[in-house]
């Protein structure tokens, strides 16, 4: 006996709990944040790697200082 305007509001708290949510996942903000880039190979590193990781991909990848490698880096 007058169950239609339930029925109604069941049918929109479902469809709110079935509506697409956005994106959890890092993966593009991850590749937005690669910023420092190696001059030789064009590999990309996030703007947070020191400068340690990135002497010692220019050491052992190609021989070369950092200055060599990532003249943008400090």
């Amino acid at each position: 006996m007058g169950n239609g305007a339930k029925a109604a509001q069941k049918r929109e708290r479902n469809a709110d709990k079935n509506a697409p949510k956005g994106s959890k996942s890092q993966a593009k903000v991850n590749e937005a944040a690669k910023s420092i880039i190696c001059a030789t190979c064009k590999q990309t590193f996030l703007v947070t790697t020191r400068a340690p990781a990135l002497e010692e991909h220019a050491q052992n990848k190609h021989s070369k200082t950092m200055a060599e490698c990532f003249p943008g880096a400090k």
